[in-house]
């Protein structure tokens, strides 16, 4: 909730093209090494019993703006429906209809695509390796940027059928060569109102994440984990999140009295500072 509210009361001026960019990733984490711990969170069968910390993955939303986290998922970190996009699909309800999703081409799926323009939200990833750029097909924009057509791939092991004939047989994207052989997939039809330096600006941003990930890993220490139940590992990492998301709160009110956005102020330098102010009032 902390993350959500500082992301609405966001200065305009912090958006890209003033619009809500929320930003997907995953990363991973472990935990102590417990009964319960290992029953939900079960270690690779690479490993010898008895010599592995149960491993689980995390996937989470982050506000581009403010970033702040919104939300998360945690499952295991090996089996069938545990990837990132099975973790994804529980977060989908924080899209709302004009957010824009922006991730890395992990994300670039057919059916991740649909469902966010079924909701009426934008996405940008890059286009991942299993797909080929012609640039020279579809409705051709500019350079190195065109829109085509996507068919409905197979039906999916995790998908239902009923799920699968919900999906529309085609959607439109646009392709664009941003340079550096980066080709970024998006539902930005309109080449005039969004260029192809705004994508390329949009997606140099998605490196956002990673540091947020960093920072709530690092700096607060989350990149292992203490309790020893499943139900005290989510209380944790919402623990975690809480306190990062009040530090952001604290960024976010610093940088509008100074007229700065608030990913231009040093997450670490602002926890420091916060210590310091709360000892020397003590």
């Amino acid at each position: 909730q902390v993350g959500h509210d500082l992301h609405n009361q966001a200065d305009r001026k912090w958006k890209w093209l003033g619009r809500d960019v929320k930003i997907v990733d995953g990363t991973t984490t472990s935990m102590p090494d417990t009964l319960a711990n290992q029953k939900e969170y079960p270690q690779s069968k690479s490993q010898k019993e008895g010599i592995g910390f149960p491993p689980a993955r995390i996937v989470a939303i982050s506000s581009q703006s403010t970033g702040g986290f919104l939300d998360f998922a945690i499952g295991p970190n090996s089996g069938k429906k545990t990837g990132e996009h099975a973790l994804l699909r529980e977060l989908l309800h924080n899209f709302k209809p004009g957010d824009v999703c922006l991730g890395d081409q992990y994300y670039c799926s057919y059916f991740l695509i649909a469902e966010l323009l079924n909701r009426k939200v934008d996405a940008v990833f890059p286009l991942h390796a299993s797909r080929t750029f012609d640039p020279n097909s579809g409705l051709v924009i500019g350079e190195g940027d065109h829109i085509t057509e996507w068919k409905k791939p197979k039906q999916p092991d995790w998908m239902s059928k009923e799920e699968y004939l919900k999906v529309n047989e085609s959607i439109t994207v646009r392709e664009t060569n941003i340079g550096n052989n980066t080709v970024i997939v998006s539902t930005f039809l309109n080449s005039k109102k969004v260029t192809k330096e705004d994508i390329k600006e949009l997606y140099n941003s998605r490196w956002n994440i990673e540091t947020d990930l960093f920072s709530l890993k690092e700096v607060f220490n989350m990149g292992v984990l203490r309790c020893n139940s499943p139900e005290m590992i989510r209380k944790e990492i919402s623990i975690h999140l809480l306190a990062y998301n009040l530090v952001r709160t604290v960024m976010a009110q610093a940088a509008k009295l100074n007229n700065k956005k608030p990913r231009a102020i040093s997450f670490m330098g602002a926890k420091q500072n916060i210590i310091a102010f709360n000892i020397h009032f003590q």
